[in-house]
């Protein structure tokens, strides 16, 4: 996998195609991580999130709701966001970093699957879903 860099980030949309955002690697307290750019909001996300949530997508097999959530908002059950806050997942628990901002996992990081050519994302205005290629 290409590790795109802050001089060098993928630029990409949201699954409605209606906004731009960008993501590149970075590391934190000795910690890879994704950061996510959209305006002036940069989020953070634990970067072993990427290989998990395909590895995740696998075993589900099939299509999966996004139900993208900011974080103050309960997220959707059987979505990818409430995948990305549980803890039964691989990290037990929240895969953004930043407090207040460790939601929008649903909205950031399934076009960045798409883009890194392991998943299938849908483009409606929304309830988009995605799943593993």
């Amino acid at each position: 996998m290409e590790k795109r860099t802050k001089e060098n980030p993928w630029v990409l949309k949201t699954p409605p195609l209606s906004s731009e955002y960008t993501m590149h690697f970075d590391e934190k307290d000795g910690k890879e991580i994704l950061v996510c750019t959209v305006g002036k909001t940069v989020l953070h996300y634990d970067a072993r999130c990427i290989q998990d949530l395909y590895t995740m997508l696998q075993a589900h097999g099939d299509w999966m709701l996004l139900g993208s959530a900011d974080e103050q908002k309960e997220a959707k059950p059987d979505t990818i966001e409430a995948w990305a806050r549980s803890s039964d997942n691989p990290i037990g628990g929240w895969y953004g970093l930043k407090k207040g901002l460790r939601g929008r996992f649903g909205m950031y990081l399934p076009p960045l699957m798409e883009e890194l050519g392991v998943a299938e994302v849908e483009h409606n205005k929304r309830n988009n879903r995605m799943r593993s290629i």
